[in-house]
């Protein structure tokens, strides 16, 4: 995790500049349309905020969240709202959120922590709430340009939502970066928090 903060940190103004502008609107519409008006959405690792602008801007509720103070402040100042410096691992709220938003954010959870942390976002959400999360596609975990990463495909993740008997996997699909320097596939996952 000290690797992945140094890296945001250092190179938060570059990473903000690459990521702000990206259209995501055909992911927000696969996680959009299973929320009622007006929820209550957590971004989970909102980076640059431009998700938590996007869901902003479409009346919805957010509270966003990320672990480097430099992306923190930066959208801060984007979205009009206070961030929280705040990790994943620390998410501690009980049946709070309509909407769980982790894009590209749980790639840098500990392979063997992802557990700890879906059961934090499935404890977060109220109940039938939807949780949407990315990963680059892949199925080690690997270190690149001062970060490290949990890659997962579709069985990995298979078998993750399978330590929880109360996910009901929606949707799972693979897309491709949309940033135009990069050319990595990214799985897509939405899930619904169910009745044990």
């Amino acid at each position: 995790m000290k690797l992945n903060l140094n890296y945001y940190d250092i190179n938060a103004v570059e990473f903000f500049e690459s990521t702000f502008q990206i259209d995501m609107e055909s992911l927000y519409q696969s996680f959009l349309r299973y929320l009622p008006d007006n929820a209550l959405i957590l971004d989970l690792g909102c980076g640059s905020g431009r998700d938590t602008l996007a869901f902003k801007n479409k009346g919805y509720q957010v509270v966003a969240t990320d672990y480097s103070k430099k992306l923190v402040d930066k959208a801060s100042k984007l979205v009009g709202i206070d961030v929280r410096f705040e990790s994943f691992y620390e998410l501690s709220e009980l049946n709070l959120y309509d909407g769980i938003w982790a894009c590209a954010s749980l790639l840098h959870c500990e392979r063997k922590r992802l557990p700890e942390v879906i059961g934090k976002i499935l404890a977060a959400l109220t109940m039938n709430g939807i949780c949407y999360m990315s990963f680059k596609y892949g199925e080690k975990d690997r270190h690149k340009d001062g970060r490290d990463f949990t890659d997962l495909n579709e069985l990995q993740i298979r078998n993750l939502l399978r330590e929880f008997d109360n996910i009901l996997l929606l949707q799972q699909w693979i897309t491709i970066d949309k940033r135009p320097d990069h050319n990595e596939d990214w799985l897509n996952i939405v899930f619904q928090k169910m009745n044990k």
